[in-house]
C-alpha cells in the first residue's frame, strides 16, 4: 500500500468507508479507524488486513459499527466536498490551450531509462542463476587457460603458446552471449505485451537500458578474466625490461574489459530484431566463428585467398589480437631453446661464427648468435625481438592505440545496430497500422467487396 498516496475505501455493495491520504506506514487511514471508535492497531499488524477486520469484511470478523455511517458523518468527507467544490468553481477559470500538444508519455525519456536500468539490475540481482553463470564462466576458463600456459616464456614456444592463450579466451565469445539472449528475450516480451501498450516508457529508453545495464557487468567481467589470465600467463614479464609493467597492465585489463563490452553489445544487435533465443543463438555462432577463423592466429592475411582478404580486415576480433597481442609481447628481446637454435659450421676452420653469418644477420633484421667468436657449431637464434614474432602475424606495438580506438568502433556500431535492427524490426509503423473501415461505408461497396472474396475462395478450392 506504501506505493500509494491515497485510498478510495469501499465495504460490501461499495459502500464507502474511507477517502484520503494513507500517511507514512498507512498512519493517517490507522489514525482516523482509531479515533472513530476502532480497535488499536498492533505494531506488528499489516494495516490492509486489520482495516478489513475492523469493518468486517475479513473471513471470521464483525465490526462495531456501521462505518459508511462515520464515513457520511464525519469530518473528513466534510473536506473532500469542500475540496471538490473549490476544484469544480476554481478550476475552469485556468486558462485552456486546446492546440497544446500532448507528452507521448509521462515522463522524460532520461527518467524512463535511469528507472529501466534500475529495473534491469534488480531482474539480474534476482536471478542468481544467471549472474553465477557468468561470473564463473569469466572466472573458471580464463584461469585454466592461464595455468595450462603458466609463465611462457619469450622463446620461440612460448611466444606461439601466448598468442594462442589469447586465441583460446576468445573462445568465451559466444557462450557469454548464448547466456545473454533468453535473459534479453524475457525482458523484450514482457516490455511489448505490458509496458508499450500501456505507453509506460519508450523503447528507445528500453534498449538504451538494456545496452546500458550489462556495461558494469562487463567491466567486472573483464577484470575477472584480466586477473585470472593475464598474470598466470606470465604476460606481465614481457613488459619488464621496458619498465612498463603497470602502463602494459592497465592497457591489457581496458582491452578484456572492451572484449566483454563488445560481446553484450554483438548479442544485443543480433538479438533485436529477431523473435527467439535460439535463432539469434545461430546468427552469433556463425559470425564468431567467422570472426575467429579469420582473425589472423589460424590463417595470416598473406595465405589467404584474395577474395576472403576482407574478411581478415572487417574482423572485430583481427583488432582485437593486434592490439592486444603487441601490448604483452613487443619490445622484448627473443631467448630461443637450446632445441630452437640452429646449428652450423664455418666452411673455413679459421672463419669465427660472426665472420660467417654476421652478413647475413645484417641484412636479415633479425636473429643473433649465441657466441659469435666461436670457430664451430654455431648456435643462432632466427630471431632476436618479439617484434620479429608480431610482424609475422601482421601484428605491431605502433598500431596498439590504433586498434584500440578501431576495436571501440565496433562497439558503437553494434550499439547503433541493435536500436536500429529493433526499430525496423519490432517497432510499429503509423503506416503499417490497421485502418478501420468507416461505419458509414454503402452496402453496395460492402457486396462488391463479398463477392470478391466469395470468388477468390473458388479459385482457391478448384486449384
Amino acid at each position: 500500500m506504501q506505493e500509494f498516496d491515497r485510498l478510495l475505501f469501499l465495504a460490501s455493495g461499495g459502500r464507502p468507508v474511507y477517502f484520503g491520504d494513507l500517511g507514512d506506514h498507512c498512519q493517517t487511514l490507522i489514525d482516523y479507524f482509531e479515533n472513530h471508535g476502532s480497535p488499536k492497531c498492533p505494531p506488528d499488524a499489516n494495516p490492509a488486513e486489520w482495516m478489513l477486520h475492523v469493518i468486517g469484511a475479513a473471513p471470521g470478523s464483525h465490526a462495531n459499527q456501521d462505518y459508511h455511517q462515520v464515513w457520511l458523518e464525519s469530518d473528513e468527507r466534510k473536506e473532500v466536498l469542500k475540496e471538490l467544490e473549490y476544484m469544480e468553481k476554481e478550476l475552469v477559470k485556468l486558462p485552456y490551450d486546446p492546440t497544446a500538444e500532448q507528452e507521448e508519455f509521462a515522463t522524460s525519456i532520461p527518467y524512463q531509462f535511469v528507472t529501466v536500468v534500475k529495473r534491469t539490475f534488480q531482474m539480474y540481482w534476482r536471478t542468481p542463476s544467471y549472474t553465477w553463470a557468468k561470473l564463473f564462466l569469466a572466472s573458471s576458463s580464463p584461469l585454466f587457460i592461464g595455468f595450462v600456459f603458466f609463465n611462457a616464456d619469450l622463446s620461440l614456444q612460448g611466444l606461439q603458446n601466448q598468442m594462442f592463450a589469447l586465441f583460446m579466451i576468445l573462445m568465451i565469445f559466444n557462450p557469454t552471449i548464448q547466456q545473454q539472449l533468453p535473459m534479453f528475450v524475457r525482458q523484450r516480451d514482457l516490455y511489448e505485451v505490458r509496458e508499450r501498450p500501456s505507453k509506460t516508457f519508450s523503447w528507445t529508453a528500453f534498449m538504451a537500458a538494456q545496452i546500458a545495464a550489462e556495461i558494469p557487468w562487463s567491466f567486472v567481467l573483464g577484470t575477472i578474466s584480466y586477473f585470472a589470465f593475464y598474470y598466470p600467463a606470465g604476460f606481465y614479464h614481457n613488459a619488464e625490461p621496458t619498465n612498463q609493467v603497470n602502463q602494459r597492465g592497465a592497457y591489457a585489463w581496458l582491452y578484456m574489459c572492451l572484449l566483454f563490452i563488445f560481446t553484450s553489445t554483438f548479442g544485443n544487435m543480433c538479438i533485436a530484431p529477431l523473435e527467439l533465443a535460439d535463432s539469434a543463438g545461430n546468427v552469433v555462432s556463425l559470425s564468431f566463428t567467422l570472426c575467429l577463423t579469420f582473425c589472423g592466429v589460424l590463417v595470416g592475411p598473406d595465405q589467404l585467398p584474395g577474395f576472403w582478404i576482407f574478411m581478415y580486415r572487417v574482423s572485430p576480433l583481427t583488432y582485437f589480437i593486434d592490439g592486444f597481442l603487441s601490448n604483452a609481447l613487443g619490445n622484448a628481446k627473443v631467448t630461443c631453446s637450446q632445441d630452437e637454435l640452429r646449428v652450423l659450421n664455418p666452411p673455413e676452420s679459421n672463419m669465427t661464427c660472426s665472420e660467417y653469418l654476421g652478413e647475413y644477420l645484417e641484412s636479415a633484421g633479425t636473429g643473433y648468435l649465441t657466441d659469435g667468436s666461436s670457430t664451430s657449431d654455431c648456435e643462432m637464434c632466427p630471431m632476436s625481438t618479439t617484434n620479429d614474432f608480431l610482424s609475422t602475424i601482421n601484428c605491431s606495438y605502433s598500431r596498439k592505440w590504433r586498434n584500440l580506438g578501431i576495436f571501440c568502433a565496433y562497439i558503437v556500431i553494434n550499439v547503433v545496430g541493435a536500436v536500429l535492427f529493433y526499430w525496423l524490426a519490432r517497432v510499429p509503423k503509423k503506416k503499417n497500422r490497421v485502418k478501420e473501415k468507416s461505419p458509414f461505408a454503402s452496402s453496395s461497396s460492402a457486396d462488391s467487396e463479398n463477392k470478391d472474396v466469395d470468388s477468390n475462395l473458388e479459385k482457391v478450392t478448384t486449384q
